[in-house]
């Protein structure tokens, strides 16, 4: 199997998961100002966790996926605007062809803002690098989200799961 619709179905799931944990914010009626909220003194607020979960989406459509997509650099000012952000990515996760992935062992050459640069195949980017850190953000999401008193549970990061759920039998 082809490491893009691996990716790509991943993608769908997990901002099914953040658009999810968003939605049980809003229900439990968090305001807005939940966005500022830290775990540790040096550690991302929670806008930035989902600001960055979304751009590492963004980056595996760019650097492999054959698109061109602005990362998302303004800070996001409401709940219902990160629902916006994640519906949009979602989009074009929809409309991504797998076909126009870079090949597994197609080279992808990543310099970090601080000046770290790793270069690794398409696969690799995706498997060591995009996938690992879009996991870290997003459960940094949910750890927020729980520790701000949203009342979560281990099937609140797997919601994609409920369509596999079946009776026991008797």
């Amino acid at each position: 199997m082809s490491y893009a619709p691996f990716a790509l179905t991943t993608f769908r799931n997990m901002l099914g998961t953040l658009d999810h944990l968003v939605g049980r914010a809003q229900d439990a009626g968090l305001t807005d100002e939940i966005l500022a909220s830290k775990l540790a003194e040096d550690m991302f607020p929670l806008e930035l966790q989902f600001r960055i979960a979304i751009n590492q989406v963004l980056l595996a459509l760019n650097q492999v996926g054959g698109q061109t997509a602005p990362l998302e650099k303004t800070t996001y000012a409401s709940l219902a605007e990160v629902r916006e952000r994640i519906a949009a990515v979602r989009a074009r996760v929809d409309e991504a062809n797998a076909d126009d992935w870079a090949a597994v062992d197609g080279t992808v050459d990543l310099t970090l803002p601080n000046g770290v640069r790793f270069v690794m195949t398409a696969e690799e980017d995706i498997r060591d690098w995009i996938l690992p850190n879009f996991y870290f953000h997003v459960s940094m999401a949910y750890a927020l989200l729980r520790h701000t008193g949203v009342e979560i549970g281990k099937l609140d990061f797997i919601p994609h799961m409920a369509r596999y759920q079946r009776e026991l039998a008797a």
